[in-house]
């Protein structure tokens, strides 16, 4: 015979019998079964990682580790610096889903929000509680833990100050753009605590441009959905304010006080050159105030688009120009 052995006459198809057929349909079947679970779970985890707001949760630990590489230059312990970042991550994840699970009603009512987990039932709003309550005491004992408790403090500041007094806020004053910044600045004194330094004027220094960078940043966005925070009911200042005037004004006025503030690092340097930082740091300063002084001007929404995009390039960059001074 010409064919090799094991394999049939007709081709190369190996030979299978009725044990190995029945194998083969128990396989089928059980990935049948199982695929549908492991698509699921897939799923599930990727609700929960929405809820967490990654994207707001990658800026705070961004600001964090900088001030701590800022406040320890040459004596940086990085497993220190990580275990903060992780606690850091936890607590922010906790306070965004604490916040997505007191907006839930509203969030259904806006179109930028109504897919999200909660508002779809993807989540259930007993879940997303257990999940924020489990996130925020596994964050803030593993700060007190590994890293020291005046980070801890300060995260749970920060969390207080989010879940508590900013989003219920939201629907009462257009003051809550204030009180959120606040907590959005807070990460930068967790970052500097946690290496044990004591805060001093460029920790200040450092806390107070994130704090500024919001209201530009915010400002923007607040315009782009005002239809859709109207529709949920928060007293943005678009909203309460529909010429943009007050808007356009706080815009401005952020990123005007941001340039002098943001030099204030140049004044103690530990390397690098602080008059190289000082023209980067004007330069982008000046750009986004230029951006500013426009959507103040135009209020539409293409200049609100573009300061937008300002804001978001601003900050990383002004945080790598920064390391310049500092590494």
């Amino acid at each position: 015979m010409s064919t090799e052995l094991g394999r049939s006459s007709m081709g190369n198809t190996p030979l299978r019998g009725p044990a190995v057929l029945a194998f083969d349909r128990y396989e089928a079947k059980l990935a049948q079964k199982l695929a549908p679970r492991s698509t699921a779970w897939v799923a599930r985890l990727a609700d929960y990682l929405e809820l967490t707001k990654p994207r707001i949760v990658v800026l705070e630990l961004l600001v964090a580790g900088v001030s701590a590489c800022l406040a320890t230059p040459r004596a940086l312990h990085l497993w220190l610096v990580l275990h903060a970042l992780g606690g850091t991550a936890l607590v922010a994840a906790s306070a965004s889903i604490a916040n997505s699970w007191i907006e839930r009603r509203r969030d259904a009512r806006m179109a930028r929000t109504a897919s999200r987990p909660l508002p779809t039932g993807r989540v259930g709003a007993l879940e997303a509680l257990a999940l924020s309550a489990l996130t925020l005491v596994l964050g803030i004992c593993w700060l007190l833990w590994r890293v020291g408790h005046w980070t801890a403090l300060l995260g749970m500041a920060s969390w207080l100050i989010y879940v508590v007094i900013y989003t219920p806020l939201k629907t009462r004053t257009t003051l809550n753009t204030a009180i959120g910044a606040v907590a959005g600045a807070i990460p930068v004194l967790m970052g500097w605590t946690a290496t044990g330094m004591p805060l001093n004027l460029t920790a200040l220094a450092l806390a107070a441009v994130v704090f500024l960078w919001q209201f530009p940043h915010f400002m923007a966005i607040a315009w782009l959905y005002r239809e859709d925070y109207a529709a949920g009911g928060h007293k943005m200042l678009p909203v309460v304010d529909p010429s943009g005037f007050r808007s356009g004004s706080q815009a401005m006025v952020g990123a005007l006080l941001l340039i002098p503030v943001s030099l204030v690092p140049a004044l103690s340097p530990t390397s690098g050159s602080p008059l190289v930082y000082s023209l980067w740091a004007v330069g982008m300063g000046l750009a986004q105030l230029t951006l500013a002084f426009r959507f103040a001007c135009c209020r539409d929404d293409m200049s609100a688009r573009r300061l937008l995009r300002a804001t978001l390039l601003y900050l990383p960059a002004w945080l790598v120009v920064l390391l310049m001074v500092t590494l």
